[in-house]
């Protein structure tokens, strides 16, 4: 190809590139965790800081959701199971358990999940609402569904969560 043809065709590539329109597209950050092998996330706003595990005091005559209490730089704060609502098994703490620390509604607590698998920036488009047929005991609970690679994520309704569990 000679000069003038190269040229040509990178002034031309250049008018193309003028024409394309970029949209800032609207974005969510997601806080995407397992529990009992199923994906699930919390808005990132949502989400003060993400706990390794540790030491959970017990609380003598709390209910069974209520796995106790820790100690966050001087700050008393619950732990709690949302395992109970979807029908899952109490899991015992590993290595990759997390406590994410989660604020809505004026009530704040550690949430404890099998671990937490990534904080992602999702389009806002790319969230759906909940299925209509999902089971009664979910509805209010879900506040939408999406997709992490090949993977079904529901999101949570954390606000929901905590009012059903606080005292």
């Amino acid at each position: 190809m000679e000069t003038s043809g190269i040229l040509a065709e990178a002034a031309r590539l250049r008018a193309r590139k003028e024409d394309i329109v970029d949209v800032d597209e609207e974005r969510v950050k997601l806080v995407v965790f397992s529990l009992g092998g199923d994906l699930f996330a919390f808005y990132g706003s949502d989400v003060k800081e993400i706990l390794a595990p540790m030491r959970i005091f017990p609380v003598p005559g709390s209910p069974e959701h209520i796995l106790g209490v820790i100690n966050v730089r001087g700050d008393i704060e619950s732990v709690v199971s949302i395992n109970g609502f979807f029908g899952l098994p109490q899991a015992e703490p590993s290595p990759r358990s997390r406590i994410p620390i989660a604020e809505k509604g004026g009530i704040r607590s550690g949430i404890m999940v099998d671990g937490v698998e990534d904080v992602v920036d999702f389009p806002v488009d790319s969230i759906r609402p909940p299925i209509a047929t999902l089971d009664r005991s979910w509805r209010d609970l879900v506040s939408g569904e999406t997709a992490l690679g090949d993977a079904s994520v529901t999101l949570l309704d954390l606000g929901e969560i905590l009012r059903r569990l606080a005292p």
